[in-house]
């Protein structure tokens, strides 16, 4: 017995020895591994064959499950944009201006570098292909960003505000920036979303094959409005087990895209030393029915997770993360079951690949090669933070510490769900015990409950001077961008939300708020009022227009059947406000949800 015990750990210190090598040759190599990072939207732990949904057919993801290192205790932020902001930065997304989805909360520091400048710095191709929801205007939208190559729309989905007017996931029109240039140029493409951003994604790998390329596909199905072709939704209609078909159908169509894609790598001769990643950006939102948004699920199938997106429970932050890497042995179907995080992404990689994270990243993840490596010794994390960051226009206060916050470590989840009443009653979970978070123990180990609690403040402290103090601003006068195009659903607003979504500016709603702006240039500024985008082609409904900025105001009529309100301004160069107004005939005032703002006339030579 001791005899065959000593040679399992020769064999697996070998291993480990043997992998570290394979990582070290194929960065060494004159070819360094391509990056492909496949990012669903609302994709949930749950929605995958591979882990146990009875009803969903997933077989070419449930192929790369078999074929990959799994995480199967890797953890997002509980919704879009900060999930997306950590991916991107490696940091908290509290500490980069993009914690929120809307509400002027959703934007990128401009200071903020990102993976694709870490790896266009160091010789990548990159290419950007879908839902970036980390800023619409410059300086930080994903060409400003390091992405050379970019198809994307904007706002936080298809068919909302700031996305192009009459887009609906069929023969949508979206923005092409090509090598070379920030300035993109609006496209139509026929057919369905997800099957245009793969197809999209092959030419991308097509035309970057000879060199090392980064790919960021960052698909926006299967968030809502649930809508997919037909026949990707007739095989689960009539299952009474199924909460939404349609939900189910987007993610079948996933599948086969991921199919076809894999096939074509391998035809090109890419798929041995290609790092392939499939992951979400936070939990189900339309594979279960909830009893409240922190509750057990229902109906449908949560892989036995208490609740959904938005949660800082389980079901709304542990996702799937699968890796594949032939030339680095990343291969064969092994779980890794060590706390990871989308945090951690962005360091993986760069060691993966040879390249050097500058300090000034200022990274909040790590590494995961000494998990991939089977180097556990050398794994510092204990515990891990997860925040869902209140807001200005949010029911969880902005300075409220511990606010909707989970402190999870290997074994224990302390939760502050503030979704539940009364706030800041702290449960405590033991996930081995209790996968579901059914029985709160805190009353049995109230020690524990105050270690976990202290394990908070370093990361309070790191990202409520952000939280407390700044708010991202939209250039004007950018060269990169002019005019600059502004949504309302950037305006940042004291409490509620800003019109997002083509529905809600059909009805015109009485809501006034600023956007933060910081003008670049001083000069002769053109002022573009509207409620529609000028590609909607409809008039504006009131008879008065006012413009509040840099200290000043200007009111004009409006004209019978005027397609846009002007004005022109001369503006300071500077941070400052621009709040619009349109009234109608009882005076009353909703904001301009479209303004263009843009730089005509340098006047004073500065």
């Amino acid at each position: 017995m001791a005899f065959q015990l000593e040679k399992e750990i020769v064999k697996h210190l070998l291993n480990t020895l043997l992998l570290g090598l394979s990582f070290a040759a194929a960065v060494n190599a004159a070819e360094r591994p391509n990056v492909i990072l496949v990012m669903t939207d609302d994709q949930g732990y749950g929605d995958l064959g591979c882990h146990g949904n009875p009803n969903l057919k997933t077989p070419e993801i449930d192929k790369l499950y078999r074929e990959s290192i799994r995480f199967t205790d890797f953890h997002v932020s509980p919704f879009c944009t900060p999930t997306r902001a950590s991916l991107m930065t490696g940091q908290h997304a509290g500490r980069t201006g993009a914690y929120r989805t809307t509400g002027g909360l959703s934007i990128l520091f401009p200071e903020k570098k990102t993976i694709a400048n870490l790896f266009a710095d160091n010789g990548y191709a990159t290419g950007m292909i879908g839902k970036w929801h980390l800023g619409d205007n410059a300086p930080q939208r994903p060409q400003d960003k390091g992405f050379q190559d970019v198809v994307w729309h904007r706002c936080g989905g298809i068919g909302q505000s700031s996305d192009h007017w009459g887009n609906d996931y069929f023969d949508d029109t979206f923005e092409r920036v090509t090598p070379g240039s920030r300035i993109g140029k609006f496209e139509e493409f026929e057919g369905y979303c997800t099957d245009v951003f793969f197809r999209e994604a092959i030419r991308f790998v097509d035309q970057n094959k000879e060199k090392p390329f980064f790919l960021y596909l960052a698909l926006n199905a299967p968030h809502g409005p649930y809508r997919v072709p037909p026949e990707w939704e007739q095989p689960y209609k009539d299952n009474k087990e199924i909460v939404n078909s349609a939900f189910y159908g987007m993610i079948a169509n996933i599948d086969w895209n991921m199919g076809v894609f894999r096939k074509r790598l391998d035809e090109m001769g890419l798929a041995e030393n290609t790092i392939l990643i499939f992951m979400t950006d936070n939990g189900t939102s339309g594979g279960g029915k909830f009893k409240g948004q922190d509750s057990q699920v229902l109906a449908g199938y949560n892989a036995g997770m208490r609740g959904k997106k938005s949660s800082i429970y389980e079901g709304g932050q542990r996702v799937p993360f699968f890796i594949h890497w032939p030339k680095g042995d990343l291969t064969g179907g092994k779980d890794i079951d060590t706390l990871a995080a989308h945090l951690d992404v962005l360091p993986t990689l760069a060691e993966m690949c040879g390249v050097q994270v500058p300090d000034e990243y200022d990274l909040d993840g790590l590494s995961l090669t000494p998990l991939l490596k089977g180097q556990q010794d050398r794994w510092t994390r204990d515990h891990l933070v997860i925040q869902h960051h209140g807001g200005r226009s949010f029911s969880s206060p902005l300075d409220e510490p511990l606010a909707d916050t989970a402190v999870l470590t290997e074994k224990w989840r302390l939760v502050n769900s503030w979704r539940e009443t009364p706030r800041h009653n702290f449960k405590l979970y033991d996930m081995e015990q209790d996968f579901s978070q059914a029985n709160d123990v805190s009353s049995d180990h109230p020690e524990l409950v105050k270690q976990l609690k202290s394990l908070y403040q370093p990361f309070w402290e790191s990202v409520s001077p952000v939280l407390l103090d700044r708010v991202s601003r939209i250039d004007l006068g950018n060269p990169d961008q002019n005019p600059t195009e502004l949504c309302s659903q950037d305006w940042v607003m004291e409490k509620g939300y800003p019109p997002f979504s083509f529905g809600q500016i059909k009805r015109l709603p009485r809501v006034v708020a600023p956007w933060m702006v910081d003008v670049k240039e001083p000069g002769r500024y053109r002022l573009t009022l509207r409620q529609w985008p000028e590609e909607a082609n409809k008039p504006v409904v009131a008879v008065r227009a006012k413009i509040e900025i840099a200290g000043m105001e200007k009111e004009v009529p409006v004209l019978d059947k005027s397609m846009g309100v002007v004005m022109e301004l001369d503006l300071p160069a500077g941070p400052t406000e621009l709040v619009t107004y349109l009234y109608d005939k009882k005076g009353e005032a909703g904001g301009a949800y479209f303004t263009e703002v843009e730089f005509i006339e340098n006047k004073g030579g500065e």
